[in-house]
């Protein structure tokens, strides 16, 4: 008996086009795209699908997920999608991982702060200058929310577990300027979420 391991996540599902419409410009013809916290792996393979020629390698720290991951993959047949890795960003980084470009979508609000940390140590450690790291989710700007939305899911975040929020957007900017990134290229995105695209030093 086979099990379908694939997993649906309808936010996936509702931002990817959105997504990838921001992102494709900014990513290079060729080159290899390290997505952190994968989920589901349908971004993945959304993107794998309209990128043929770049080569995706997935991550989740979460077993089940990545075996979702290698399920949409084999599903579609993408050969430019390499199975998806344990990477927890709170641990060291294998030092065989290299990427042109870091892709993190819905995790630095689901995750506690020292996530984020780790997510941009080990962006500075594996990206090339002018390496893309591409970050998405809601933030808060100036100390606010940007919309009531925001706020109540910041609160339920936070009864979930209180190591989770929204993250304030110039604190984010500032750790990853700390890491040797410039500051980001902000596009506003649906559902009160935010598109930032930075750049390694």
């Amino acid at each position: 008996m086979i099990v379908d391991a694939r997993r649906y996540a309808p936010s996936a599902a509702r931002n990817r086009d959105a997504i990838l419409q921001t992102l494709s410009p900014h990513l290079p013809e060729h080159g290899r795209v390290l997505e952190v916290a994968s989920g589901s792996g349908e971004h993945t393979i959304h993107f794998a699908a309209a990128h043929p020629k770049l080569a995706f390698q997935p991550s989740d720290p979460d077993r089940d997920a990545r075996a979702s991951i290698d399920a949409w993959t084999r599903y579609l047949c993408l050969v430019n999608v390499a199975p998806a890795i344990e990477l927890d960003v709170e641990r060291e980084l294998s030092p065989s991982i290299e990427a042109d470009v870091v892709i993190c979508i819905n995790m630095i609000h689901i995750a506690p702060w020292s996530a984020t940390v780790g997510l941009m140590r080990h962006a500075a450690l594996v990206l090339p200058a002018s390496g893309l790291l591409y970050l998405y989710g809601p933030y808060r700007r100036n100390g606010e929310h940007t919309a009531p939305s925001n706020a109540a899911f910041d609160a339920d975040l936070k009864t979930r577990n209180p190591a989770w929020g929204v993250r304030d957007l110039e604190t984010v900017t500032a750790l990853a300027a700390e890491r040797g990134f410039s500051a980001p290229d902000i596009e506003t995105m649906p559902a009160n979420n935010l598109s930032l695209v930075f750049r390694r030093r």
